[in-house]
């Protein structure tokens, strides 16, 4: 990781405190509440543009990580949403909904730093990458239509709208300018010198975007506190009940030790900066939506961190069967 990556959480905490403070300046709410989805757009662009969509085929190497994986993504972790968010936050039917949203996207980046960490299989958790991101296009509306529906105004046509904006846009645009960088000078340029500097641009932005979001809502901030301490709770539990969950499938299905690594990191990871730009756009009225979600950042990559070493420290002791000799792709 470079320096930006590594104090990412630094940053949005940073962000967070200068967002508040400047949202206490008259006629900076508004002008920052113009800049959030723009901030949100460019740092989608530049995690788009680093997908490499075409391991789409490849990761079904492995079907039984990857097909595991989205299943736990995709089934598992919307109802574990659901059913947590039931019994932390009825009575807050608003960060309910910014649970949901937070944990059925899967991350589209950052597992692929923690799974190198801990000594994981990157190609394989890199080629699950592209059916995270195409699934969750896919299925976002899906959940929030069906779960989130009862719990706030959602109006089809503007959950339509924002996919298209934030995501489909960026995505679209991102590939193109991948293909056309490629094209230009080389595909070893590309992932030498461009992809890079795509990462910290990333963390810029989304620090941005976060800024100005507590720059437009600062005082809702401060009126409610107690609430996103109150979204943490879940939050923690969401991640230890999984890992529970991820060492329980591993050693069902046999998992090595690398693949045990990817594995986890991939049901584990959140793609918060995606499900807050859904939040803006398709939640206007509804601030603590897109507040609760940059409690993401946050609490994911400390944990995350942790998770690494207990990761690492279950391979220290040979708690866990180390099959690095045996072919990573195999069925």
């Amino acid at each position: 990781m470079d320096f930006v990556e590594k104090y990412q959480t630094v940053f949005v905490f940073g962000a967070i405190v200068g967002g508040l403070a400047l949202g206490q300046v008259s006629g900076v709410p508004s002008v920052a509440d113009v800049l959030i989805l723009p901030f949100l757009m460019v740092m989608l662009f530049g995690a788009f543009a680093g997908m490499p969509l075409s391991k789409l085929r490849s990761a079904f190497g492995n079907r039984r990580v990857a097909g595991t994986s989205l299943l736990v993504n995709f089934v598992w972790n919307p109802v574990l949403a659901v059913v947590l968010g039931a019994v932390f936050l009825r009575e807050h039917p608003a960060l309910w909904v910014g649970l949901i949203m937070l944990m059925v996207t899967p991350c589209t980046d950052w597992y692929l730093i923690f799974t190198d960490i801990a000594d994981g299989d990157v190609p394989l958790a890199t080629s699950i990458l592209p059916y995270n991101l195409v699934l969750q296009l896919v299925l976002l509306p899906v959940y929030l239509y069906v779960f989130a529906g009862e719990l706030v105004e959602l109006p089809l046509e503007l959950l339509l709208e924002s996919v298209v904006l934030v995501l489909i846009v960026p995505l679209v645009l991102a590939v193109a300018a991948r293909k056309g960088l490629i094209r230009w000078r080389s595909d070893q340029w590309f992932r030498r010198s461009f992809l890079p500097k795509l990462s910290p641009l990333q963390v810029l932005f989304l620090s941005l975007a976060i800024g100005a979001m507590f720059a437009s809502q600062g005082q809702e901030v401060v009126a409610n506190p107690e609430l996103l301490a109150l979204l943490a709770v879940p939050v923690v539990l969401f991640y230890a009940i999984t890992l529970a969950v991820g060492f329980g499938i591993g050693q069902a299905l046999s998992f090595s030790y690398e693949e045990l690594v990817c594995f986890n990191n991939t049901v584990l990871s959140r793609n918060s900066p995606t499900a807050l730009a859904i939040a803006v756009v398709a939640f206007p009225h509804e601030p603590l939506i897109p507040l609760a979600l940059v409690i993401g950042p946050l609490l994911e990559l400390p944990l995350l961190g942790i998770i690494a070493q207990v990761h690492q420290g279950i391979r220290r002791r040979n708690w866990w069967p180390d099959d690095s000799s045996v072919p990573l792709d195999r069925d």
